[in-house]
């Protein structure tokens, strides 16, 4: 009987074929942890009286949330991870020296890989199945087992396989044709299930791309988003200074069972923007237009989308142009190296010029903790990944979700545009 590439994963590490709906104690490559989550994590640690990490090669704490701290509370998070991350001269912590998103950072610094195992106190860690990887959100306490023991209880999820066909029209992201297989599924739809993105269209997809769909999976229930090894991938890990290890490569087979197979023609597809207050709320750009929504804040950002391409595109659009009067822009790099990157390419003297502001990189407005709260009944176009009542901040507020390049377009006229009309 033939396995997903989920299921391959996993039979790899346990040692035996196992197949979806199989309860498995996997090793784990990777234990991921962030400053608001990972004093959690260590608080259990320690009250259970262990003194040594079972991996501490594959063990990284990222500040991320709230640093440089935003408040006190923020900093004594903090002063938690940094303690603990002294004591056990943690080779993979990252603060201010280093600043990263994580979900941006360790795949930046080589530290997750095809066939891995990851897990990470972060509903979004399921980015990294973008590198082939099976990658899932877990609790704090399920953290401390990791760091506890190496490994962890997982129930082989069933796989939904999503075949993307065709070549992307303008404009159109990884970022539209996840919003389109939420709009189709709804937030549960996919509950506790692998979302395998497969088709032709993946050929024309970039890593940054391929990020953002995965990102997103856990916005229709997913355990987590893959996508197989190939070219892209090869050429991404090949720009990485070092790994952490050797990739393992896993492809499903063409007889593998899917609980469900969707299949999406890319090219008749607009960019899609998420009403509130869910992110399955899809509509294409068009509707969002005719609606004539006036926004009063623009954030180009996150784990989802601050990667270069995203600033590339949005200096493209803002280039000699303004940021309407009305409105803030505001732009938060996924790393200090796609900030350094960016800066050296000129797009963030082309963004400034235009009237954005930049922040250093930070989860902060994305999850309305700081650096871009809303107030009542402000509305913002954002390239985030969730939508819900009050995620950046008043109650009251709105949000919509989009790519770079409508969000950029907005920037200019003040109201929710299509780029593809510039």
């Amino acid at each position: 009987m033939g396995q997903t590439i989920t299921e391959k994963i996993f039979s790899e590490h346990v040692g035996k074929e196992v197949y979806a709906g199989e309860i498995v104690r996997s090793p784990i490559d990777m234990v991921i942890g962030n400053d608001i989550t990972t004093p959690i994590s260590i608080r259990a640690f320690e009250e259970g009286g262990y003194t040594k990490l079972a991996n501490p090669e594959g063990f990284a704490i990222v500040l991320d949330h709230f640093i440089p701290a935003k408040d006190i509370a923020s900093a004594n998070q903090a002063k938690i991870s940094r303690d603990f991350a002294m004591k056990h001269d943690l080779k993979y912590f990252f603060d201010e020296k280093d600043m990263g998103i994580e979900h941006a950072l360790l795949p930046e610094k080589g530290l997750v890989l095809p066939g891995d195992v990851i897990i990470g106190a972060d509903s979004h860690t399921c980015t990294h199945g973008a590198l082939g990887a099976f990658s899932t959100g877990m609790g704090s306490t399920d953290i401390s087992f990791g760091m506890i023991t190496g490994g962890n209880w997982f129930k082989v999820p069933e796989s939904i396989k999503v075949v993307f066909k065709g070549k992307p029209g303008e404009h159109v992201t990884g970022k539209d044709l996840i919003l389109e297989i939420i709009r189709i599924l709804g937030v549960d739809g996919a509950l506790y299930k692998a979302l395998e993105f497969t088709g032709d269209t993946i050929q024309y997809l970039s890593m940054d791309d391929r990020f953002s769909l995965c990102n997103m999976a856990i916005e229709a229930g997913a355990k987590n988003g893959i996508v197989a090894y190939d070219e892209i991938t090869k050429e991404f890990l090949d720009t990485r200074d070092s790994l952490r290890a050797e990739p393992k490569i896993h492809y499903s087979d063409e007889d593998a069972a899917y609980c469900q197979v969707i299949e999406i023609d890319v090219e008749a597809l607009d960019p899609v923007i998420a009403y509130p207050f869910l992110p399955s709320n899809g509509h294409s750009v068009n509707q969002a237009v005719a609606d004539e929504i006036r926004v009063d804040q623009v954030f180009i950002g996150s784990c989802t989308n601050g990667r270069l391409s995203d600033f590339k595109v949005a200096a493209e659009i803002l280039g000699g142009q303004k940021v309407a009067r009305h409105v803030r822009l505001i732009l938060t790099p996924g790393t200090q190296k796609i900030l350094r990157d960016a800066t050296k390419l000129g797009y963030i003297d082309t963004l400034v010029d235009a009237g954005a502001v930049v922040s250093n990189p930070t989860c902060g407005a994305c999850l309305g903790g700081y650096m871009g709260i809303l107030g009542d009944d402000e509305v913002c176009i954002s390239t985030t990944n969730r939508n819900f009542v009050g995620r950046m901040g008043s109650r009251s507020s709105k949000i919509y979700l989009a790519n770079s390049a409508v969000a950029a377009a907005s920037a200019i006229s003040g109201y929710i545009t299509d780029p593809r009309g510039l």
